[in-house]
């Protein structure tokens, strides 16, 4: 497990606690798609960047 992996895991999963967040506010539906989009993607990219895959 390299650094980059580390972190992208780590804003991925800081990303879907601001989801938890923003759901609990009643925040618009297009921030909250939004912002689950970019936490997916943090988090596919964090875990396809592990070493486990090679």
């Amino acid at each position: 497990m390299n650094g980059l992996s580390t972190l992208l895991i780590v804003v991925g999963l800081f990303l879907a606690g601001g989801i938890y967040s923003f759901v609990k506010q009643q925040m618009p539906r297009s921030l909250i798609v939004l912002l689950s989009i970019a936490a997916g993607m943090c988090l596919i990219a964090g875990v396809m960047r592990l070493e486990v895959w090679s």
